[in-house]
Formats: structure tokens, C-alpha cells, sequence
């Protein structure tokens, strides 16, 4: 089983919860693309040994590798143009199957370039675990892993430049370069960084929402939306990740290890601090001195969770997750009006993605 046939599983269920299209003969968002991969076939023929690698997280149905695919296939259609009934009939399927298939692409290259930065995240933390299965570098080795990861980031150059759009090109590489800013920012916090909630907000931006949200904008833009669109998708998109990322903050203190699937306090333990953690030391600032001294010994991490418990950090960091939330909410409301069905539900379903991100356990 390829990776691209988990993907198209992952894309079927983001189809479900649309209505079939009237224009694509009932074959609904996707139209007859919907098993259309030409990507398979690039990746699969290319380096036999890296493309079986690569596939790796796709083939094993890791957790959570539908969210983007399905949030993007649903902003395709969110943002769809109302076409006049006078359009030739013709035109009007060609045109709409084409738009169709470039966006579906761009939700194939988030995908891939998402999976290339888990890779190479599990190599810099010598992870062992990914979302409950054993990560890639544990068993083929961390070079194959990083080479892997290389692949299928080369893979999505070439898939973007096939678009041929300069503007959604320049958006997607722009989400490559801040993968590698957060991961940097976060391997060289310095003592007064790792205090700021407002360095800790961009961080997160650069690791977990940036790609989201620059390929929301990107669909808008492929779309031939105006730029206050392509913002709105956007804003969207950001908003979304941000409140997904502090969900994940508060599951990583009051999850389990099964939900969690990296395991109870990974962050703390690796000395990352995150929001709920910065709420209880701005609640109890004798804690800044536990943080100075690290989490080496376990005992300094027992006192940190004292004192995170005593706090509201927790029940502020959902706050600030229900704020990003309802700001998504808001771009998603605030697209230009349409009463074609597919559109309306589509917008639904996105406006219901926010409130399962802020309701999830794991």
C-alpha cells in the first residue's frame, strides 16, 4: 500500500462531507481527480529505496496525517467561484476538473513537505516514537531518515514548479524556510526567550502554522480570488494551527501516553517550555528559577508540575485556543456571500474543524 493510497483514503474523507457537484456530474469536491495521483508515480520510480522509506508514515496510517489534506480540500471548495449557467457546459467542466486537480496538488505537497519536517524533527530529538509507532530514524538509521525526508522535500519543488504559479511557489517555499526558523529558534532559546509568550506564539507560527495557513492562501490564490480572499484563507489557516498547537501544549501535560502517542511531558522533559507552562510562571514567578536550572533532574520537573497544577496555565492556554479558534471562525464567516450548496457546507464543515480542534483528547 503506497503512501499516495493513504493519502487519497485520507482525501475520501474529507469528500464525504461535502455534497456531490452538479457541474462535476456527481463526483463531488474532486471530481474524476479524486483517484487522479500523478505524484505516485514520480516518487515511486524515481530511488526505489528512499521512495519505500519516504512512504513509511503514510503506509502505517499515522494519526492525524488527514487534517491538512481534508482542512485544504475543504477551503478548495469553500472559496469556489458561483459560475454563470450561460458559461458553455464544456468549458465549464474542463475548467473546474483543472482548478480541481491543481489544488488537490497542493494539498499532496503540504503533505509531503508536513511528513519531510516530522522526519527530519525525529532525528534532531532521537525520537524513538511517532504518534504511537515507532518513528522512521529508530528503524532504518538516521541518515536514510534525513535522506528521506530531503526526498520528499525535492519531490514538492518539482510538483510546485509543474503548477506554474510564481506567487503560490514563492508562498510554499516560504513555509520550507520557516519549518527550519522554528526548528531553530527552538534548539537556541535563550534564558529570556524561553520566558516569552510572545517568542514562544512566533515559534509556533514557523513549526506548525505556516504551512497551513500559507496552503489555504495558496488554493485561494490558484482560485484567481482577489488578495482580501487569499488573507481571509489565510487567516484561517493560522488561526487553525496556532489553536491546534496549544491544544497539543495542554495534552502533553493532562494526556496519556497512549493519546499522546510521543509520550506524557516529552516538551518539559526535553526542556521546551510551552503555554501552559509560561501562564503558571507568570502566575508563580519562583518557578522562572526551576526553569533556569533545567530539567535534568526529574526532581526540577516534579516542582515545575507543583506548580503548573496550582496554576491556570492549563485553562489559559484553552482560552487562547478558543481566542485563535474564534478568530478562524471569523475569516471563514466573513468570505464573500454565496448560495451554492457545495460552498455553504464546505464552510460548515471548516467552522466544525475548529471546534473539533479545541475538543479533541489526543
Amino acid at each position: 500500500m503506497s503512501w499516495r493510497w493513504a493519502f487519497a483514503r485520507h482525501v475520501a474523507q474529507a469528500q464525504r462531507l461535502l455534497p456531490t457537484s452538479s457541474a462535476g456530474g456527481g463526483t463531488g469536491l474532486l471530481g474524476r481527480h479524486h483517484h487522479h495521483m500523478p505524484l505516485a508515480s514520480q516518487i515511486r520510480s524515481k530511488v526505489p529505496k528512499l521512495a519505500s522509506t519516504a512512504e513509511y508514515f503514510f503506509k502505517v496510517g499515522v494519526e492525524g496525517k488527514r487534517f491538512q489534506p481534508t482542512v485544504l480540500l475543504l477551503m478548495a471548495s469553500a472559496v469556489k467561484f458561483s459560475l454563470s449557467e450561460s458559461t458553455e457546459g464544456k468549458v465549464l467542466s474542463i475548467l473546474a476538473d483543472k482548478l480541481r486537480s491543481r489544488q488537490q496538488n497542493i494539498a499532496e505537497i503540504t503533505e509531503m513537505i508536513h511528513v519531510a519536517s516530522l522526519m527530519h524533527d525525529d532525528v534532531l530529538d532521537n525520537a524513538d516514537t511517532r504518534c504511537g509507532v515507532r518513528s522512521l530514524n529508530l528503524i532504518k538509521g538516521n541518515k536514510l531518515s534525513v535522506l528521506a525526508g530531503d526526498f520528499l522535500l525535492s519531490r514538492a519543488c518539482v510538483a510546485l514548479a509543474a503548477l506554474g504559479n510564481t506567487e503560490v511557489a514563492s508562498l510554499m517555499a516560504t513555509t520550507v524556510e520557516h519549518l527550519v526558523t522554528g526548528e531553530t529558534m527552538q534548539i537556541s532559546t535563550s534564558t529570556e526567550q524561553q520566558r516569552s509568550m510572545e517568542y514562544y506564539l512566533q515559534k509556533t507560527y514557523y513549526k506548525t502554522s505556516s504551512l497551513i495557513s500559507n496552503s489555504c492562501k495558496a488554493v485561494a490564490i490558484l482560485a484567481g480570488h482577489t488578495a482580501e480572499v487569499s488573507v481571509l484563507a489565510y487567516e484561517y489557516g493560522r488561526n487553525l494551527g496556532l489553536a491546534f498547537q496549544l491544544i497539543d501544549d495542554v495534552l502533553n501535560f493532562t494526556g496519556t501516553s497512549a493519546s499522546l502517542g510521543n509520550g506524557s511531558l516529552s516538551h518539559i522533559r526535553h526542556g521546551i517550555i510551552t503555554a501552559p507552562m509560561l501562564y503558571a510562571m507568570e502566575e508563580f514567578p519562583q518557578l522562572l528559577e526551576v526553569v533556569d536550572r533545567g530539567f535534568g533532574n526529574p526532581a526540577n520537573v516534579e516542582i515545575a508540575l507543583d506548580y503548573l497544577r496550582k496554576s491556570h496555565g492549563v485553562e489559559r492556554t484553552k482560552e487562547l485556543a478558543r481566542e485563535h479558534t474564534d478568530r478562524a471562525v471569523k475569516a471563514i464567516e466573513s468570505l464573500p456571500y454565496s448560495d451554492d450548496k457545495d460552498v455553504l457546507t464546505s464552510r460548515r464543515a471548516l467552522v466544525d474543524i475548529t471546534e473539533r480542534v479545541i475538543t479533541r483528547t489526543k
